[in-house]
């Protein structure tokens, strides 16, 4: 699972295909509320922006 920015997105799902050979969700993190789970702030691939999508 990555929380990325929209610039990560293609990374995150090239990381995600390559340790799960199958393709991911992408969910819009500004569209959709989760009761249990507070997103992270930042793009967890090392960078300043705000995490949008969440790759899973």
């Amino acid at each position: 699972m990555y929380v990325v920015c929209k610039e990560h997105v293609e990374l995150a799902i090239d990381k995600f295909v390559d340790d799960y050979e199958d393709a991911p969700d992408i969910v819009d993190l500004d569209s959709v509320e989760f009761s249990h789970w507070e997103r992270p702030i930042k793009c967890c691939m090392d960078c300043e922006q705000e995490g949008k999508f969440l790759v899973v």
